[in-house]
């Protein structure tokens, strides 16, 4: 840190960049606004002097990271921060560009920020190949509950013992047709929706299947053993993989179940303490997925034929951690129930214990994968 001399603030937008320098033990000072291109941000860098001696950061946003592998390959050290924790003065009214580009080089050079993991470019595809079919199932829901409602307001209901967008289901659906053409018109549009959504999510589907399989070695090791946990399939493991990266980065569980936002927010001034719902602050899409497989625990502790086929060549270590975490959250799910928690309070509970059962495995698996290498 003794050889940098000048922290770089950028406040980062699509089409341009806020520029201040804070001189090390002097003063701070905006540099104006540059365009959002990596020729200008080269050229800025070049300018400030050298690589070894500067040190950017700029927010988490839409813009990605980046601006952050430029710099990166460029030599300049770059954090990219979170937003949410950046000091806010309670009194300072006046947002402008070129003040939070001076308050983001100020507090840097104060270390009051904190940096945010960034993966590399590769890692990102694939977490947004996750996301989209994320995206593809949301959309698929709002298409089904269209055609769903525009079936229901005309009176017609799907038999009884059908699966809800089963096959007997869907042929049922093929089968309608309207008296008016307006509304064979509409009908016929939201169908093709329905289907669309259903190609579109098994395509993405069959992209995740086969961008896991040449996946780095040490990601595809780890979502092949969160998957020995129930309830965690494979597009469950590669979430969580794809969105914490490294689970050993977090040195315990409860700073990994903190960083999911499933903790319970807290009030507490001198001897009054307080504390309320969780406080969703952590990964969205981690907390989703996690909250979805802690209903698993609902069940009695068993090792049925797919989660025996998804334990097939994991180590002894992971398959005990597994089988403890189905007796120790089943018990939990059943004790909280008893005392008259709704369930869905429940599940969260579970949930954020099933986080640490999570990072134990990855943990397990990334230092049993180091040592292999090592050794090799």
């Amino acid at each position: 840190m003794r050889s940098v001399t000048r922290f770089i603030g950028l406040d980062v937008h699509a089409d341009t960049i806020a520029v201040a320098v804070a001189e090390r033990g002097g003063e701070v000072r905006s540099l104006g606004t540059i365009p959002n291109r990596p020729e200008a941000v080269r050229r800025l860098m070049k300018k400030l002097g050298d690589a070894k001696q500067l040190r950017a950061c700029y927010e988490a946003g839409p813009c990605g990271y980046v601006l952050y592998w430029q710099l990166t390959e460029l030599g300049v050290a770059c954090d990219v921060i979170a937003p949410t924790l950046v000091p806010v003065k309670a009194g300072d009214r006046v947002k402008t560009d070129r003040r939070d580009a001076e308050k983001l080089a100020r507090c840097h050079r104060a270390g009051d920020l904190t940096a945010v993991w960034v993966p590399d470019a590769a890692h990102e595809a694939l977490r947004d190949l996750v996301r989209a079919r994320l995206a593809a199932k949301q959309d698929q829901l709002r298409a089904r509950n269209r055609l769903g409602k525009l079936l229901l307001r005309h009176g017609l209901r799907p038999p009884e013992k059908a699966r809800r967008w089963g096959r007997a289901h869907m042929a049922w659906v093929h089968a309608i047709r309207f008296e008016h053409a307006p509304l064979n018109a509409a009908f016929a549009d939201y169908l093709s929706e329905v289907e669309h959504a259903r190609d579109r999510l098994q395509r993405l589907e069959g992209a995740i299947d086969e961008a896991v399989a040449v996946a780095p070695p040490k990601m595809r090791a780890v979502i092949e053993a969160l998957q020995s946990l129930r309830g965690v399939a494979k597009i469950t493991a590669a979430t969580i993989a794809t969105e914490v990266g490294e689970l050993s980065r977090f040195a315990t569980a409860p700073q990994f179940m903190s960083y999911s936002g499933a903790v319970s927010s807290e009030y507490s001034s001198g001897p009054n303490t307080h504390r309320g719902a969780i406080t969703k602050t952590g990964n969205v899409h981690l907390r989703r997925v996690i909250v979805e497989a802690a209903w698993a625990y609902r069940h009695l502790p068993r090792i049925g034929s797919t989660l025996r086929a998804r334990q097939q060549g994991q180590t002894g270590k992971v398959l005990d951690i597994a089988w403890k975490a189905q007796h120790r959250l089943h018990t939990k799910y059943v004790r909280l129930t008893m005392k008259g928690k709704h369930k869905n309070i429940v599940v969260t509970a579970v949930a954020r214990e099933l986080l640490g059962f999570v990072w134990a495995i990855g943990k397990e698996v990334e230092e049993h994968f180091a040592a292999t290498t090592a050794a090799a």
